[in-house]
């Protein structure tokens, strides 16, 4: 190959990483446009919801519905794929990256209401801390809480984004079977999906037990506001019991 024709694939390759980057960065923008506005249950409402159950029950029921909701998700795009003419394939993948993390977050916030370990400050700085939550995959330190918040901006722009592509890179690389033809891709993003919300909420609830607050020694907590426009995508007919 002469030097002209690798120079030609060396402008490809740049070209296609600087591509993936942008795209990368569009989805992060997304998801941390998207947090604020996922809808969230707190305490009281969860124990009205789920009568006599403790948080270890309740927290069971959460994460089995969050569970086959993100499963619901992957099986949809992965259907998607045996299409006589398949939808941009990036469209759909991105679809699945904010349903299942829309998910995730409700999740994770949820769970920390019911371990008595909630966040203080606003909607925007609770919503911060379930982000780092998210991409970190642990359950929030109260300790650490108050660097967190204050920090929010900064995070936003710098070190909360990176570490949402690096997490977004992982859901695109461990999502691409969904993008299979013939359903198998269907039948493996809901088996994928579903396994990996399950090990997420497993460290998420293992780091709360480890702090969890008694329901009769929590101070009384005001109920959450909550957003203007929620937003919940690629979960059509799932409501607020659902999951």
């Amino acid at each position: 190959m002469d030097s002209a024709r690798i120079d030609a694939v060396r402008r490809g390759v740049r070209r296609g990483g600087q591509g993936a980057k942008a795209g990368l960065g569009y989805l992060a923008d997304r998801v941390i446009d998207l947090a604020p506005r996922v809808p969230v249950r707190d305490l009281a409402t969860l124990r009205r919801q789920f009568p006599g159950l403790g948080p270890e029950e309740i927290a069971d029921k959460l994460v089995a519905g969050a569970a086959r909701a993100s499963a619901t998700v992957g099986a949809g795009v992965g259907a998607a794929a045996m299409l006589p003419v398949p939808p941009a394939v990036p469209a759909e993948l991105a679809t699945e990256i904010t349903g299942v993390a829309a998910i995730e977050l409700k999740l994770i916030a949820e769970l920390h209401e019911l371990y008595g370990v909630r966040p203080p400050g606003t909607l925007a700085q609770r919503s911060t801390a379930y982000l780092t939550s998210w991409t970190e995959e642990r359950g929030l330190d109260p300790g650490h809480l108050a660097t967190t918040l204050a920090t929010a901006n900064v995070a936003f722009g710098g070190q909360l984004k990176r570490e949402l592509r690096q997490q977004i890179m992982r859901r695109m690389v461990r999502n691409v079977p969904n993008l299979t033809p013939f359903l198998v891709g269907a039948a493996v993003g809901a088996v994928m999906n579903r396994r990996d919300t399950k090990k997420l909420a497993a460290r998420i609830r293992g780091d709360l037990r480890e702090r969890q607050v008694s329901w009769d020694r929590l101070a009384a907590l005001p109920p959450l506001e909550q957003p203007e426009n929620p937003e919940l995508p690629g979960t059509p007919g799932v409501g607020p019991k659902g999951f």
